[in-house]
Formats: structure tokens, C-alpha cells, sequence
């Protein structure tokens, strides 16, 4: 059962919304002064607080502004019996994530709360019985996000790893293409197993082959004893040949056999041997384009993408851009002995405008370096990169919830627009492609103005 604070603070009675919740299997936690709705935020963790007013809004805001503060992972859902359009923009720029005016049994109050508890899994941290649970460990197999992509990429592991069928993942460079398939090896029956991860772009063309099949002694000038490779390695477990499309394409034939019957050679060997390997193969390239220019054989391509995986860039859902902030705070603050801190609120907006080339890999790289010059608990934007501080006005990511209904989207996007040009009506309005006229109606027909 889904666990949520309500924070009432005006005596607004609450027990029909608990009686709506309870049926839905939802089970609810109050708090009726803002030191005992602190009190409860820091004992347990909650996925959602609902803050409720009927007249007084400095609570609210106070929460809200706790709850960013303290870097706490939970939703923040305002419900308000009369506001303003300058309480929703303070709120959602305090980081709340609706706000609804509206009775507590309001059916769109209930129905938001019961979007986002059907919606909850935001991250998911996959590790091997026998290592550590310390999160700053680069072993760690990590993979965080709340967008509806990674949610559908997180099923997609469960489902394969059940399986033994061979997997493609694609995607651009710094995405996540190996933390997928760590986590494809780590829920498989294969677990205990070995990993193996052969990445074919940092080898030279004639070396790949030695590394994959391994050699006799005296197979060649040098060769002075017998080497396992990664084929022999991996034998019970899962190998990754990481940006496949690099390898020549002789070795991509030499390859698809060996797949295909689980045996191969080593180099200057005669006998063969039997192995039993998980093969994973990922790519940065357009797989269409690859083919096509013959960087990638058609067959070795249509063997390996019996199960295709695609990961989206960083740009494409950049939702997930403040879970992975947080996660690498906490990561180098324990690396480099410093006290945890925060972006605040214009940096953490230059991280979500930016268009992340580099993609996770880079976004990690940014958070290190701010980190590790910036002596503060805040770090604004001055510790950023010069190349996010040229970026277009007024661009934002804004989320909505899957199942929102049209006008709720419109609704959500036009209140978090608003609070991002800080309540001007007329840059909001622009960004809209909409008249002041239309704006004032939508705000008014959400009975905000």
C-alpha cells in the first residue's frame, strides 16, 4: 500500500479524501502543524505531500521551500480552496509539482494524487549480492530516471533478462548503453556469473579478433603462452561488444558464427571449443545509416537485434536531469569529504536548458567539477561552464504526467510557463504562441485570475 502526508493546517477535515484513498489503496499520514509535518518528513519516506490552505499561504510555501531544501524525493502536491496566479507561480518555482484549487474531495485533487502513486519508480539501483552498498563505489550498476522512457527501458530489462535471447542496444554516447546491459547480466539466472564488456572503438582492427578468441602459444611473433579471450571468459555468463559497428567487417563474420554455434577457434588453434555466452551488443551509430554504409554486416545485425533497446538522449527527457544531479552530489561529496550541496534554483534552470551533447556522461562531469571548485552549500551559476550560459531565454522542460487528460496538460504547462518567466504574463504568453487575451482566459477559467 502507497504510503502519502496530507499536511492540513487550517482544520479543513480530511476524512473523506482518506476514505477516497483507502480505496484506493492508498494509505495516509497527517499532519496538522508545519513542525509536525517537518517531523514527519524526516522519519519516513514519502512519494507524495499533499499541502492544503484555505487562507493562509506562507505554510505552504514553507513547506514547499523545506522540502527543496533539504533535497527530500517526494512530490510535492498544493490543493487550495481559494489562490492566485502569483501563489501557483511562487509554489511551482519553489518546486512544487501541481497546484489545484478546489475542495479536498475535489475529483481532479484525488485523481492527480492517484496518477502520481501509480507513477512512483524513479530510479533503480541494480547490485550484485557480494558488492558493497556504497553508492559512491564505480561499480556500482546505476540507472535513475522518472521519464516515461526509462520507465519503459526499466521494464524492457526485466523482461529480457528472463530470457536468453541476444539483445541491441543503441543510443548516442554517454546515455547509459552498458549500465543497461550490466543490468540485463545482474537480473538474468546468469547473475553469478561473469561480465564481460569488450568495447571494439578504443581497439585497433587486427587486435580485436585476439582479444575475442584468444590465441596459442606461438600462434604469432610474440605469443609466448596460451591466452584465454573474452568468449572464454564470459563462458557462463554475458559479453558485451561494446560499438560493434567498429569492428572490421571480417571479424563481424568470424563473430556471427561463433554466436550463432556457441563455438569458435583461437588464433592459430585447430580444435574447437564450446562455449555457453549471453551475447549483448550496443552501438552509438544510426543502425539504418550503419547497414547501409556497411559499417555493420545486415546478417550479424539481424541476429543480434532480436531485442532491440533504444535509449533516448538526455535532451529528450530531461525530467530525469534533477534525479541525476542529486545522485552525483551525493556521490562526490562523499568521494571528495565535503558536506552535501545544492544547485540552486538559475543553476539547476542552466542545466535544464542545455542541450547535453555529451549526454549523461557530460552532465556527470559538470556536477564534479562544480562541486569540487565551489566551497559553498549552494552553487550557483557562476561555477558552470561557459558554454551553458549561451543558451536561448525562456526555454524549459516542463512534465507531465502520463494519463493527464488535455486539459490538465494544458493547464500544468501553462502554470509552469508562467512561473518561469517569474509571473510575466507577456514572456509567457510569447513562449505560448498565445495573446495576452487567451492567456488571461485560461488562467481565469482555471479560477486563478
Amino acid at each position: 500500500m502507497e504510503t502519502i502526508l496530507l499536511i492540513t493546517l487550517e482544520n479543513d477535515s480530511d476524512a473523506e479524501l482518506q476514505a477516497k484513498l483507502n480505496s484506493a489503496d492508498i494509505f495516509v499520514h497527517s499532519a496538522l502543524s508545519y513542525n509536525e509535518a517537518v517531523s514527519q518528513l524526516n522519519s519516513r519516506s514519502y512519494s507524495i505531500c499533499i499541502m492544503r490552505y484555505i487562507e493562509n499561504f506562507a505554510p505552504a510555501l514553507s513547506i514547499s521551500e523545506f522540502i527543496k531544501t533539504q533535497k527530500l524525493n517526494v512530490k510535492l502536491l498544493v490543493s487550495a480552496q481559494n489562490g492566485s496566479i502569483s501563489d501557483a507561480v511562487r509554489l511551482m518555482k519553489a518546486g512544487a509539482t501541481d497546484y489545484i484549487i478546489g475542495g479536498l474531495t475535489d475529483p481532479r485533487l484525488i485523481e492527480s494524487i492517484v496518477k502520481l502513486t501509480s507513477d512512483q519508480e524513479s530510479f533503480l539501483i541494480s547490485q550484485s549480492p557480494t558488492e558493497p552498498e556504497n553508492i559512491q563505489s564505480e561499480n556500482n550498476i546505476t540507472f535513475i530516471g522518472k521519464s516515461a522512457a526509462i520507465s519503459e527501458i526499466r521494464s524492457a530489462i526485466r523482461l529480457v533478462a528472463k530470457s536468453e535471447t541476444t539483445v541491441l542496444i543503441s543510443g548516442e554516447s554517454g546515455t547509459g548503453k552498458e549500465v543497461v546491459a550490466h543490468l540485463i547480466h545482474r537480473h538474468s539466472k546468469r547473475a553469478q556469473k561473469q561480465f564481460h564488456a569488450l568495447n571494439c572503438a578504443t581497439l585497433p582492427k587486427d587486435v580485436i579478433e585476439n582479444e575475442l578468441f584468444g590465441h596459442e602459444k606461438g600462434a604469432f611473433t610474440g605469443a609466448l603462452q596460451k591466452k584465454a579471450g573474452y568468449f572464454e571468459l564470459a563462458n557462463g555468463g554475458t559479453l558485451l561488444f561494446d560499438e560493434i559497428a567498429e569492428m572490421s567487417h571480417e571479424t563481424q563474420a568470424k563473430l556471427l558464427r561463433a554466436i550463432e554455434t556457441q563455438k569458435f577457434r583461437r588464433l592459430g588453434g585447430k580444435e574447437e571449443i564450446n562455449v555457453d555466452v549471453r551475447m549483448v551488443a550496443a552501438t552509438n551509430k544510426n543502425i539504418t545509416e550503419a547497414i547501409k554504409a556497411k559499417e555493420l554486416r545486415e546478417d550479424l545485425y539481424y541476429r543480434l537485434s532480436v531485442i532491440e533497446i533504444y535509449i533516448p538522449p538526455l535532451r529528450e527527457r530531461k525530467e530525469d536531469i534533477p534525479l541525476l544531479v542529486d545522485y552525483f552530489l551525493k556521490i562526490f561529496a562523499v568521494k571528495y569529504e565535503k558536506p552535501i550541496q545544492r544547485f540552486s534554483e538559475d543553476a539547476l534552470e542552466l542545466l535544464m536548458l542545455y542541450h547535453w551533447p555529451g549526454n549523461i556522461r557530460e552532465l556527470r562531469n559538470i556536477v564534479e567539477r562544480a562541486l569540487v571548485i565551489c566551497n559553498h552549500q549552494i552553487i550557483n551559476t557562476h561555477y558552470l561552464p561557459q558554454r551553458l550560459h549561451q543558451q536561448p531565454a525562456f526555454q524549459t522542460n516542463i512534465s507531465i504526467p502520463i494519463g493527464s487528460t488535455a486539459h490538465e496538460a494544458e493547464r500544468i504547462l501553462f502554470l509552469q510557463t508562467l512561473a518561469s518567466t517569474g509571473n510575466n504574463k507577456a514572456k509567457a504568453a510569447k513562449i505560448l504562441g498565445v495573446s495576452r487575451k487567451t492567456l488571461h482566459n485560461k488562467l481565469s477559467s482555471y479560477q486563478l485570475e
